[in-house]
């Protein structure tokens, strides 16, 4: 099985790339903001427990953001 390749580079110096450069990394600044937030660890908590640990805590699956965000949804 042969797999297939291309890439289409910018010359590192022009605006283009640096306003590339500039957009990629406010967007990984934001989501390293939204990752740090103890809400959206307290979700990742969530979501990694089973539906039987879920339910002895009285939670849905499908409730867990609106339990952890609920009232600033």
């Amino acid at each position: 099985m042969a797999i297939a390749a291309t890439t289409q580079t910018v010359p590192a110096l022009s605006p283009l790339a640096a306003l590339k450069r500039s957009v990629a990394a406010i967007f990984t600044g934001l989501v390293n903001v939204a990752e740090a937030n103890p809400r959206y660890l307290e979700v990742q908590k969530l979501q990694a427990m089973t539906d039987e640990q879920l339910a002895a805590k009285g939670l849905k699956r499908d409730d867990i953001v609106m339990h952890v965000f609920g009232r600033w949804m």
